[in-house]
């Protein structure tokens, strides 16, 4: 049986980062798909997936970022994913969803690329850096993009 883990990480009062880790595929796209109406129900619209741990993705995992994309949406959020991985940031490409998605490689990238993101933690009184520390949410290293 294949295994996904999430964590939620909240920041502000609308923005969170959510934590994936293991496979995402028929199996355990429900969990992840629950995973951000969890995040909706507490009035969290704008949401980085984090997948720097998610080791494969299929079709049905895919469909499922979509349509949390499009919940988001409706509530006029925004879902940005952090993939440091060529093979999985392949699959965005070859299915044109790179230019739907907002993919970075980093997780502070991703917070500085937008304001909701920067004002939530910044407001905190934290930096971006001493954010990702306090929640080991190490940072990364700035790298090339994925092929």
């Amino acid at each position: 049986m294949r295994d996904l883990h999430l964590n939620s990480i909240p920041a502000g009062s609308n923005c969170a980062v959510l934590q994936v880790a293991g496979e995402i595929d028929v199996y355990t796209a429900p969990t992840l798909r629950e995973g951000i109406i969890d995040l909706l129900d507490k009035d969290v619209v704008h949401v980085i997936t984090d997948m720097r741990n998610v080791d494969f993705l299929d079709s049905t995992g895919l469909g499922a970022l979509v349509g949390s994309l499009k919940r988001l949406r409706t509530r006029e959020g925004s879902l940005r994913l952090v993939i440091d991985s060529d093979r999985i940031h392949r699959i965005f490409r070859i299915t044109g969803l790179d230019r739907v998605f907002s993919i970075h490689l980093s997780l502070q990238e991703a917070i500085t690329a937008d304001g909701h993101w920067r004002a939530a933690v910044e407001g905190g009184g934290h930096s971006i850096e001493e954010w990702c520390h306090r929640h080991e949410l190490l940072p990364d290293q700035p790298g090339q993009a994925p092929d």
